[in-house]
């Protein structure tokens, strides 16, 4: 099954803008405790744990957040690997026909 181009471009800069906050989000409040972690502080910090796990205030995603930060990096991650792989297909193509 060939999946268009465009559907694939659309599909993928649909989600980059989307996914920026949530995985930028969740790799420096990571980052963030790990240091309060190893400065033994992380008591004091419990509020990254919480950011990091999808709790913010009011709003508790801790149930479906790791679940759509994992669903949206699957989605970029094949739809970038698939246009990755269309550009290469299409500059070999072009090469071996040079070639002749």
């Amino acid at each position: 099954m060939a999946i268009n181009r465009f559907r694939l471009r659309q599909l993928h800069a649909w989600f980059a803008p989307i996914m920026v906050l949530p995985v930028l989000l969740t790799v420096i409040t990571g980052s963030l405790f790990q240091v309060a972690v190893l400065t033994d502080k992380s008591s004091e910090f419990i509020w990254l744990l919480d950011l990091h796990k999808g709790k913010f205030g009011a709003i508790n995603l801790q149930m479906i957040y790791p679940f759509l930060n994992a669903f949206g990096l699957l989605t970029l991650a094949i739809t970038g690997i698939s246009m990755w792989f269309q550009t290469r297909r299409r500059v070999i193509g072009q090469r071996s026909r040079n070639r002749e």
